[in-house]
């Protein structure tokens, strides 16, 4: 089993270059990336406004024509570098927020909130797919990945580089453990729903450090058996998370 080298660390911009070339170049976690970000065309329309944060290495413009991309940092071939909590667009503007594997790193996300509720259009979207925390994923997440897993956290962590600070466990402190606060706390971000899902693929494509574990032939049947409820519910290593910005009437 290849494990891969990379020339730059975790919180150089040309790691994200990397980490385009090994997606290009591995069909198991393309194919991932894709069906991910089908999820958020659900979402979008022709005639909307739609911005992903952390774009990194992806590739949602192949999928979503006219997404506005960003990242923290100077990354090639991205259209902005700023800060989630300090977005450089105008109030009510966007229709969309999407990101992938993301929100685990911002470190002030009461701040990432009370921009999104300002630069989203009303009935605008947050729309993200991150890591989720069952006893399958802590078990793996903390065995196996380099990123902080700690679901008895506050909502802060280190602060370390863009990537490298982190708390994989964020998704379900805030939107799970601490569902009552965040609603008290940001009344015009609805939770609309949280998706689980992924409880194999996405470690069986080796991800980002390791070549596939399985043919690509296989994946097909993986996928097949990852859509049984029970799975979902208890091994899910990864939930789609849909926020709305609608205020009560």
């Amino acid at each position: 089993m290849r494990k891969y080298k990379f020339r730059y660390n975790l919180d150089h911009p040309l790691r994200s270059v990397e980490h385009k070339r090994i997606i290009e170049n591995k069909r198991s976690l393309k194919r991932l990336y894709i069906n991910w970000y089908n999820i958020f065309k659900q979402h979008a329309n022709d005639k909307g406004t739609y911005l992903e944060l952390g774009s990194g290495g992806g590739f949602i413009k192949e999928i979503i024509p006219g997404t506005i991309t960003s990242d923290l940092n100077e990354i090639p071939d991205i259209d902005y570098h700023f800060s989630a909590s300090n977005m450089p667009f105008n109030d009510n503007s966007l229709d969309g927020i999407f990101m992938i594997d993301s929100f685990h790193h911002f470190a002030n996300v009461k701040t990432f909130f009370c921009e999104s509720e300002r630069v989203l259009k009303e009935n605008g979207k947050i729309v993200m797919i991150e890591p989720w925390f069952t006893k399958w994923s802590g078990f793996i997440y903390r065995k196996f990945h380099h990123e902080l897993f700690d679901p008895n956290r506050d909502w802060n962590f280190p602060e370390k580089g863009p990537l490298s600070g982190s708390n994989m466990a964020l998704p379900y402190i805030v939107f799970e453990r601490d569902k009552d606060i965040f609603t008290k706390q940001f009344k015009g971000i609805k939770l609309s729903s949280i998706d689980f899902h992924t409880p194999f693929t996405y470690l069986l494509t080796g991800g980002f450090s390791r070549s596939s574990f399985l043919p690509n032939i296989m994946f097909p049947l993986i996928h097949i058996i990852e859509k049984v409820k029970w799975l979902k519910n208890n091994c899910a290593m990864f939930a789609t998370i849909i926020m709305e910005k609608k205020y009560d009437a």
